[in-house]
C-alpha cells in the first residue's frame, strides 16, 4: 500500500485511534473504528460489481456521514469518485455521467428521483432501503462482515470532479491520490491544524475544497462535524454545539450568516473556541473580514487562491488580512509563481500578467479534453525568459492558469481576472472583477453586482453593470462615484437594477453572467 494515498490515512486513524469521534451529523456521531469498518462494508460490495479497474463511480446525494463513508469506500477500491453536488439540474447530472461514462451512482432516498428522471441505466445503490432491485447501505451493512484489504498506488487517479462555471461545456480535472495527501498535508501544515480539531463540514463534497476538509480531518486524525446549511440560526448552533474549532468557508457563505438581523447573531464569547477560518472560491470584502473578526474575535482569518488545474497556489497569512484584504497573498510551500507578459518575461511590480504555477499540487490534467490540456498544462520552457534552465528537464510541467494578476513592491499577489473574463473596449483590456471591486468598497447600498461586456460595434463591446439593492439607486448617482474611481474607458455604459442575480447553479458563490447577458440580448 503506498504511503500517499487516502486508504493509509483512514487505516492508521483506525488503528491508533479507533474509539475516537471521527464524523459528527446532528445527534449522530461515528468513531474511526465503526467509519473504518463501514468504508470497509462498501468498498468490498464496491469491488465484486465487477467493473474495470479505474471505472467512475458517482456520488448524487445530501451531506451526511453516509456521504462521507461513501467517498471513503470509493477511494478504498481502484475506482475514480465523481462527485454530483445535489445542486446540479438533471441535464447536467447527465452530461457528467455522459462525459466520463459513470457506471455506479450512489445516492440516497430524496435524489433517486432525480436519476430515474435521467434513465441511468448503471448499478444504483442507496444509503436507504427502498426496493429489492437497488441495492442499499443497510442491507451492505448487516450482510457484509468480511473483511477487506485493497493495494492503491500514490500515483493512480482517485478522483474527477466537474465544475459548471460561467460559460462552456465543463470539464472534469483529474486528481490522483498523491495530490489529495499532498493537499491534506500542506493544508494542516500552514493552518497549523491539530489532533484535538473539529473540522466544519459545511463546504459540498463536489470540488476539492470540500473534499479537502475530509481529508484534513484523517490527516490529522481530528473530528469533521458536518451541517447542511440552512439558516444563520442553524449555522450558529451547530458551530457551538458542535465545539468547531476549524472553519472553513466561501465568500457566499460569510454573506449567508450576516445577512441578516445583527441582533440575532450570538454572542462573541460563544464562539472563542473557533481560532481558524479559512476562505477560498471568491473575491473577500473588507466587510466579510470585518463580520467575521467581530463574530470570531479569536480566530485567525486566512484567504487563499486555487486553481482548477492545482489545488492550491497561494494564501494570505491572518497578520496580513488587515493590512492588504485585496491581496491573494503569497505561495504556499512547494510552489513557485511566476507573473509573466505576453513576451514570456518576468512582469515588474504593479505590471498585469499571466500567473505560472510551478511546484507541487498540479492535477493529472482534463479528462478526455486535449485541447484544454495544451492551453493550461505548459512546458516549463514558458519559464525560459525568467529562468535559468540549462541543465534541467524539459518534460516539467508548469500550470499557465489563466489567472490575470499582479506583484506589489513586498511579493504579495493581487487577482485582477480571468483570462476569458477580460473586456476589450475603445482599444483597452478591462477587468470585470477590477469594476465590481470598487463598487463593493464604494457603494455599500449595492448589495451584488456584476459586471460584463455585450457586444457594441463602435467601441468592440459596452460594459455593462447589473446589481441589486433595497431600492433601485439613481444610475448618475453610481456612474458619479465610479467616475471618482475609475478610468473613463471603465465606466459601464449600462446599469440595471434586479431585485435579484441568478447564481451559477453548481456554485452559489458565482453570478451566472451568461444568464444576464441573454436578458440584455432578449
Amino acid at each position: 500500500m503506498s504511503i500517499n494515498c487516502i486508504r493509509t490515512l483512514l487505516e492508521d486513524a483506525a488503528q491508533g485511534h479507533a474509539d475516537k469521534t471521527a464524523l459528527i451529523f446532528n445527534e449522530k456521531t461515528m468513531s474511526y473504528g465503526e467509519l473504518f469498518s463501514r468504508v470497509n462494508q462498501v468498498a468490498s460490495y464496491l469491488s465484486e460489481l465487477d467493473l474495470a479497474k479505474g471505472s467512475r463511480i458517482g456520488i448524487y446525494s445530501n451531506k451526511g456521514i453516509e456521504q462521507v463513508v461513501a467517498v471513503l469506500a470509493i477511494l478504498s477500491t481502484d475506482y475514480l469518485l465523481v462527485p454530483l453536488t445535489k445542486m446540479l439540474k438533471p441535464e447536467q447530472v447527465e452530461y457528467i455521467i455522459g462525459d466520463c461514462a459513470i457506471q455506479c451512482i450512489i445516492s440516497d432516498k430524496v435524489e433517486l428521483e432525480g436519476i430515474e428522471e435521467i434513465n441511468f441505466d448503471g448499478h444504483i445503490i442507496s444509503y436507504q432501503t427502498v426496493c429489492k432491485e437497488i441495492a442499499s447501505f443497510e442491507e451492505i451493512y448487516k450482510y457484509y462482515n468480511k473483511s477487506y484489504s485493497c493495494a492503491i498506488g500514490g500515483h493512480s487517479n482517485a478522483v474527477i470532479t466537474y465544475s459548471f462555471g460561467l460559460s462552456g461545456t465543463p470539464k472534469g480535472i483529474v486528481i490522483s491520490h498523491r495530490n489529495l495527501i499532498d493537499s491534506a498535508r500542506v493544508v494542516s501544515q500552514y493552518l497549523k491544524l491539530e489532533y484535538e480539531d473539529v473540522i466544519s463540514g459545511l463546504l459540498f463534497f463536489n470540488l476539492d475544497y470540500g473534499l479537502n476538509q475530509i481529508f484534513c480531518t484523517l490527516f490529522k486524525q481530528a473530528t469533521l462535524a458536518l451541517h447542511r446549511f440552512i439558516l444563520p440560526e442553524s449555522f450558529f448552533d451547530h458551530l457551538i454545539n458542535d465545539k468547531v474549532t476549524v472553519l472553513p468557508l466561501m465568500p457566499v457563505n460569510i454573506s449567508q450568516m450576516f445577512n441578516d438581523d445583527e441582533q440575532r447573531i450570538p454572542s462573541a464569547e460563544l464562539f472563542d473556541g473557533v481560532k481558524t477560518i479559512t476562505s477560498s472560491g471568491g473575491n473577500v470584502t473588507e466587510k466579510m473580514i470585518g463580520d467575521c473578526k467581530k463574530t470570531f474575535q479569536r480566530a485567525d482569518f486566512y484567504s487563499m487562491h486555487g486553481l482548477t488545474e492545482a489545488f492550491r497556489s497561494t494564501y494570505l497569512e491572518p497578520s496580513q488580512v488587515k493590512i492588504r484584504p485585496d491581496s491573494i497573498g503569497k505561495p504556499i510551500d512547494d510552489v513557485e509563481l511566476y507573473v509573466i507578459n505576453e513576451e514570456g518575461r518576468e512582469c515588474a511590480a504593479r505590471e498585469v500578467g499571466e500567473l505560472i504555477h510551478r511546484g507541487g499540487y498540479i492535477y493529472r490534467g482534463f479528462w478526455n479534453a486535449p485541447e484544454e490540456n495544451a492551453q493550461r498544462f505548459k512546458s516549463v520552457q514558458i519559464l525560459k525568459d525568467v529562468l535559468n534552465l540549462e541543465g534541467q528537464l524539459t518534460d516539467e510541467i508548469v500550470v499557465a492558469s489563466g489567472d490575470y494578476v499582479y506583484k506589489d513592491e513586498e511579493g504579495y499577489l493581487y487577482f485582477v481576472s480571468r483570462q476569458d473574463d477580460m473586456i476589450k473596449t475603445r482599444g483597452f483590456r478591462v477587468s470585470p472583477f477590477e469594476i465590481e471591486s470598487v463598487v463593493a468598497k464604494n457603494i455599500p447600498q449595492i448589495e451584488q453586482c456584476a459586471v460584463f461586456a455585450i457586444d457594441n460595434e463602435l467601441i468592440e463591446e459596452e460594459i455593462v453593470l447589473v446589481y441589486t439593492a433595497p431600492s433601485e439607486i439613481s444610475e448618475k448617482e453610481i456612474l458619479f462615484e465610479l467616475k471618482k474611481h475609475l478610468a473613463s474607458y471603465m465606466i459601464p455604459g449600462k446599469v440595471v437594477y434586479k431585485k435579484t442575480l441568478p447564481l451559477v447553479q453548481s456554485d452559489n458563490n458565482q453570478v451566472d453572467k451568461d444568464e444576464l447577458k441573454r436578458g440584455m440580448a432578449g
